[in-house]
Parts: C-alpha cells; sequence; structure tokens
C-alpha cells in the first residue's frame, strides 16, 4: 500500500472492512510506512474515509506497527478523516491505550507537521477533555499557529458560528501519549477514583496501587472514591480499602467513598473502613463544593515516607530528558529563552519565597522520582496564558491551568524516555499556592536543583525521589 504524502503528512488509505482479516483490505507493512517516512513525512497516518467497517482487531493491525515505527522515528502515528461515529468507536476500543493521535481531516494532521511550521493560522479549538486542549494548544503555539481554547462546549458552538473568524475549527482530535488518565484532577488537588459495581478480591489486581503510592509521594492527600455504581462489597474488598487507608496514614492521607449504599452491603463493613479512618458522603459536590473541607483534607503534611531513598545513577543520567522537556514547554509558552544559573545536589533550597506558586508530578516503573518545578508567579501567569484565553489574576484559575501545563511536561518526559527504552507512567501534577506548601513534603527529600533564568525571573527545577 502506497501513502500519499502532503506537507509532511503521509496517509494510507485502506478499503472495505477492517476486522482483522485480510479480505477486502490491502495492508500495509512496516517498509510501506519505513519509506514513506523516508519521504519526508513526519505524521503517519491511516485514513478511515473509505473504510466501511472496522473493530479493534482490524484497527490493532496498525497500530502495532505505528508503535513500532513511532518508536524508531519519534514522528506522530494514527488516524484520520473519520466521522464521529468513528472517532466514538475507537475511543471505546482503546479507553486508557489510547497512545496514538486521532485528527478528524488529513489537513488538520497537517497543522501540526514540522514541515507546516511558521505558516499562522487562526485556530479554534475544543477537546471535552482539559488536557488535551491543553496539549492541542501547546503544540499549535509551538508550530507557530494562533489558537484559541474554547473552555466550555457552548462557546465552541457559538465561536464556531461565526464566518470566516477562523481559518481552521478543530474538535474530535486526540493527541497521544500526553500525560496522565487514570483518575481525574479537582480543585483542591483531590484524585478520584472510579469504582465498577461489585468490589471483591479482583479489585486487589485492577487498582494501580503503584501509581496511588506515587501520588501519595508527589504530595496528594485526599482521594475520593466514586462508589456511585457499586452495588456490593466483599469481606476481601473491605481488606484491601482497610489497608489501603492503613498504609495511606503515615502520609497523613485522607480517603473518602462518595455515593456508595449498603442495600446489598453488611453495614458493619461501613463501620469497620469507619474505623481504618475512610470518611463517607452521599453526594461528590458535599466534598468538592465545602472549600473548606477540601482544603483541609487535601491539605499537605509533613508526613512522608519512613524511609528517604537516595538518587540513584540511573535517574541522574537522564536528567538531561527532565531539563530539556521542562525548559522547552516553558520557553516555548513565555516566549522567552532559559539560562541555567547552577545545579547541585542537595535538599532544595528556595532563597526567596515570595510569590512563588509550585507542581510535582511523579513518574514510575524502569525509574522512579518526581520532578518540582517552582515558578515566579508572573512566569506562571504568562505559561498559563494561552491556555485561559486571557490574562488573569486569578491564583486559583492559574493553578488549575498550570497543572494541565506540568501534565504536558510530564508527558514530554515520558515520551523522551521511552525514545531511550525507559518505560514509565507518570501521576497528575500536584500544584501548590505557596512554597510553604511545598516544603511540607520536598524539605528533606535531597536531589539535583538546577536554577534556571526565564525573562530575568528565577525558575527552580527539582529532581528527587
Amino acid at each position: 500500500m502506497r501513502a500519499i504524502v502532503k506537507n509532511g503528512v503521509g496517509v494510507f488509505h485502506p478499503q472495505g472492512f477492517l476486522d482483522g482479516n485480510a479480505s477486502g483490505v490491502s495492508f500495509l507493512s512496516i517498509d510501506d510506512i519505513h519509506a514513506t517516512v523516508h519521504s519526508n513525512a513526519d505524521i503517519i497516518l491511516v485514513s478511515l474515509k473509505k473504510v466501511i467497517f472496522f473493530n479493534r482487531n482490524g484497527l490493532d493491525t496498525f497500530v502495532k506497527m505505528f508503535l513500532k515505527v513511532r518508536s524508531e522515528n519519534h514522528i506522530i502515528v494514527g488516524f484520520c478523516d473519520y466521522d464521529k461515529k468513528k472517532y466514538e468507536a475507537i475511543q471505546k476500543f482503546y479507553k486508557d491505550e489510547l497512545t496514538f493521535s486521532l485528527f478528524k481531516t488529513q489537513e488538520i494532521a497537517t497543522l501540526f507537521s514540522s514541515n507546516f511550521k511558521n505558516q499562522s493560522k487562526n485556530i479554534l479549538l475544543y477537546s471535552d477533555d482539559k488536557s488535551q486542549r491543553a496539549a492541542l494548544a501547546i503544540e499549535l503555539h509551538d508550530n507557530g499557529h494562533n489558537p484559541v481554547v474554547a473552555q466550555t462546549k457552548k462557546e465552541f458552538d457559538d465561536k464556531s458560528k461565526k464566518e470566516g473568524a477562523y481559518d481552521f475549527i478543530i474538535d474530535e482530535t486526540y493527541l497521544g501519549q500526553i500525560g496522565q488518565q487514570v483518575a481525574t484532577r479537582v480543585t483542591g488537588n483531590a484524585i478520584i477514583y472510579t469504582l465498577s459495581t461489585f468490589l471483591d478480591a479482583e479489585i486487589g489486581n485492577s487498582f494501580n496501587i503503584a501509581y496511588h503510592n506515587n501520588s501519595l509521594n508527589v504530595g496528594f492527600r485526599l482521594f475520593i472514591f466514586d462508589a456511585y455504581k457499586v452495588v456490593s462489597m466483599n469481606v476481601h474488598a473491605l481488606n484491601f480499602f482497610s489497608k489501603l487507608a492503613s498504609s495511606g496514614a503515615e502520609y497523613n492521607a485522607t480517603i473518602c467513598f462518595v455515593g456508595m449504599t449498603f442495600e446489598k452491603t453488611p453495614i458493619a463493613f461501613k463501620e469497620t473502613l469507619e474505623d481504618a479512618g475512610i470518611m463517607f458522603f452521599d453526594q461528590m459536590n458535599d466534598i468538592l463544593e465545602n472549600k473548606e473541607l477540601l482544603d483541609e483534607l487535601g491539605a499537605s503534611s509533613a508526613a512522608g515516607a519512613k524511609t528517604k531513598r537516595p538518587l540513584n545513577k540511573s535517574i541522574v543520567s537522564e536528567l538531561p530528558n527532565f531539563i530539556d522537556a521542562t525548559v522547552a514547554t516553558i520557553e516555548m509558552m513565555t516566549n522567552s529563552r532559559a539560562s541555567k544559573e547552577a545545579a547541585k545536589v542537595e535538599e532544595i533550597d528556595i532563597k526567596n519565597k515570595e510569590n512563588k506558586i509550585a507542581s510535582s508530578i511523579g513518574f514510575y516503573g524502569d525509574i522512579d522520582g518526581m520532578v518540582i518545578l517552582v515558578f515566579p508567579i508572573d512566569i506562571a501567569k504568562k505559561a498559563c496564558e494561552l491556555l485561559i484565553g486571557e490574562s488573569t489574576d486569578d491564583k486559583e484559575l492559574i493553578l488549575d491551568t498550570l497543572a494541565e501545563l506540568v501534565n504536558i511536561v510530564g508527558g514530554k518526559i515520558k515520551t523522551l524516555l521511552s525514545d531511550e527504552k525507559i518505560n514509565v507512567d507518570i501521576t497528575l501534577p500536584r500544584t501548590y499556592p505557596d512554597v510553604d506548601a511545598l516544603l511540607e513534603i520536598a524539605q528533606a527529600k535531597k536531589g539535583v536543583q538546577v536554577d534556571l533564568l526565564f525573562n530575568d525571573e528565577k525558575f527552580l527545577f527539582f529532581l528527587t525521589r
């Protein structure tokens, strides 16, 4: 199968049925894709325009080749030319495994190609996923375009009606491998997990305990389990959550269940969980709309791991990748150049605490640890301005948007490490409204501190475990 290459985007056009069988479809090979890459394509896509039917088996034929080629050539791979029904089907098939990209049209994909840089276009974009909105805006901005980010579907629909206002309008588009989608971050630095209908011994296998533990290490202290759909719980699940609460007590963490009924679960189970420190609420808004309670439950604490984990050679050797991902993102978002002042191995040292906010993000897998970024408030405001759509002094909004930005940094770190065959997952970012809140988590940790300057303002990078 031959690809059509235009403006750096190579597109293959299968026809008929993609169901895992060869009948009716001419499948491409790795050699076909490599030949297309050598034709100066930095995005490789499969068009679904002429595909009558597909299932996951059929798409997997391409996805397996995508991942191999991306690893070897560091290019964008995915699908294009689909309607809403096809887009939703792909999302449903892959859910949290969606590591490739989706572009509604080939023309939209062109906007993300390095071969189409600096041909500035006015672009309206929207995604239901805040992290995706941030990722799309950052990549378009980096390519020299002028993205306008709609914060709501209504805003997007209203602005879409303005004839001639935008060169391109983007929705139902997805950039693969940008960050962590295991949980949802909400205002107040809570992590929300969603539980299924029956809680039994399987919860111990399906719950990502490594992710949870690394979220604790990063500084999250409030974990909410959305239990609206839970029908019943047996003693195995009871023991699991009791142990989870006990291990979290080391960090002064709080676990809450929301919306759980006890019609088919012994009420004695609730009493046992409450004895373990777990709190129960009828409605999610009982927590999320009570700012005083939310701040209290999610507050940082000086409590930390009992054993200090020193940095090791495998982490320190990857320091350039961590720095590159951070600097490239902040430089682009602030339209400034970074200069390095100093790098040293010590406990985190912040000379001037005034007018600074911070964020931390954890990584775990082949290597594990945490990145801490300390922003002067003016740099944070400038970096977030594109994603917010305007300049603002609303600190809560800045912190919320900063988390999305740091999530993008984490995604870039993940991709750079993956290119070197180092596989990691990342936690959601934790934000801190001031330096003192950060130091409650990080003051005893030893790591590599790199002092950087952006627009003559000091920005601090800290890599630790």
